[in-house]
């Protein structure tokens, strides 16, 4: 699994418009279920995913094309990590 952290770079480009874009992008790696979850910093910096991609690369490939990364509005990190402990509604993505 992978934590993505994404962190604004230009507060000016984070328009409503390619806000939707970047939403409308990423609804299709939900619906493959390879993204799991994903919202806002609070405060309001940037945003937070989780990600069960099958590779780094892979999740790169799909970073790197969101609309947020490719404006320049956005930069990320990636965090692999493995799930080894979850509360009973989550168990099913723990590591076995």
């Amino acid at each position: 699994m992978y934590l993505v952290d994404m962190s604004f770079t230009d507060m000016a480009k984070i328009t409503p418009e390619l806000t939707d874009k970047h939403k409308s992008y990423l609804e299709q790696e939900y619906k493959s279920n390879k993204l799991m979850f994903g919202g806002r910093k609070v405060p309001r910096t940037g945003g937070i995913l989780i990600s069960q991609h099958a590779s780094e690369h892979e999740l790169k490939q799909v970073l790197n094309s969101d609309p947020f990364v490719k404006s320049g509005a956005v930069t990320y990190s990636i965090t692999e990590f493995i799930p080894v402990m979850a509360s009973q509604d989550y168990e099913n993505v723990l590591t076995k």
